[in-house]
């Protein structure tokens, strides 16, 4: 090992295993999935995070989340292969077996499954499971089908706070749907900024991007606006449901028109740098919403209170909604 001291040797080795299973585990991917269950079970639970069951519900969703991503990885590692971005992925590589990668992923999540199931509660299992299906089995093969496998893919994406959600509550509810919106919308945006910079590799794994057969870019600009605008008033719907204030409201739109002026600009010029750009907005407008959202939490007595002042028409309304956040 160049430039590395006898007495380095075994750190060396830690270091290089640690990088190979965090690649394999897609460890920023499952650090997304992990914050956005934790922002579910945060509104859900009546007292906020802590304790046993948020902790358990955090590592069965590792596991779970990990699992799905070796699993993955083993059924695109001949695209992988052929694509610049992903080749040199633990699989590809050659760094990690296709039987072991097989073996890990099975086992991490069969266990994320059982605990959830088990020592959280039967509805998150099943979320848990549904989540795993569908992303192996029916956003994976479909990448090679069609262009809907975005689409398809976003639900996958958007379930860990809706799990966070029934984590604490035990059951659905209207504001772990609420965050599942959000997710779900800002994905197709930040996805289409990906795909259209990456889509000359896509081709080359075989993927039916929307990119890949729209060489023109007219609808792959449209479908990132046109989800923008989707999620700009979906954005709100944490505030109709009083989980959140006027605070974050205005955080919330503001946001959202930057947001879509990114995605109005990469419509318009359909270049690498304005998906680009598309792309760092989208990194930028979800931790920061998420923050605020968080930070700007409405006490449910609070949130009766000024619907109760409301009157008219539409205070019914808004008070079943209000039923519905966490006590």
């Amino acid at each position: 090992m160049q430039g590395v001291a006898p007495g380095d040797v075994p750190a060396a080795v830690a270091a290089s295993s640690a990088k190979v299973w965090s690649e394999l585990f897609k460890a920023r991917l499952t650090a997304l999935v992990l914050l956005t269950t934790t922002l579910g079970f945060y509104f859900g639970a009546r007292d906020g995070i802590g304790g046993m069951l948020f902790w358990e519900t955090l590592a069965a969703t590792a596991l779970l989340a990990s699992g799905a991503a070796a699993l993955n990885q083993y059924l695109e590692r001949d695209a992988d292969a052929l694509m610049e971005r992903t080749r040199r992925r633990p699989l590809p590589s050659g760094r990690v077996t296709p039987a072991m990668a097989l073996q890990v992923g099975v086992a991490m999540s069969v266990a994320g499954m059982l605990w959830l199931t088990f020592r959280v509660n039967p509805l998150t299992g099943l979320l848990g499971t549904l989540t795993l299906a569908s992303y192996l089995f029916v956003y994976t093969p479909l990448k090679r089908v069609t262009t809907w496998n975005t689409m398809v893919g976003a639900v996958p994406g958007a379930l860990p706070p809706l799990m966070g959600w029934t984590a604490a509550t035990g059951e659905l509810g209207a504001g772990g749907w609420a965050l599942f919106t959000i997710l779900f919308f800002w994905q197709l945006p930040h996805f289409m900024a990906i795909a259209w910079m990456y889509r000359d590799d896509y081709a080359r794994g075989g993927f039916r991007m929307l990119p890949v057969v729209d060489p023109e870019g007219r609808r792959t600009g449209m479908t990132a606006v046109r989800h923008t605008v989707a999620l700009m008033a979906f954005s709100l719907a944490p505030v109709a449901l009083g989980l959140a204030g006027r605070w974050y409201a205005g955080v919330a739109m503001a946001m959202g028109i930057a947001f879509l002026a990114c995605a109005v600009v990469f419509a318009a010029r359909l270049t690498r740098e304005s998906a680009r750009r598309l792309f760092l907005a989208s990194i930028l407008y979800l931790p920061v919403l998420l923050s605020v959202l968080v930070a700007d939490r409405t006490h449910p007595n609070a949130t009766q209170r000024v619907l109760a002042l409301q009157g008219g028409v539409m205070a019914p309304a808004f008070e079943k909604a209000a039923a519905t956040a966490p006590r």
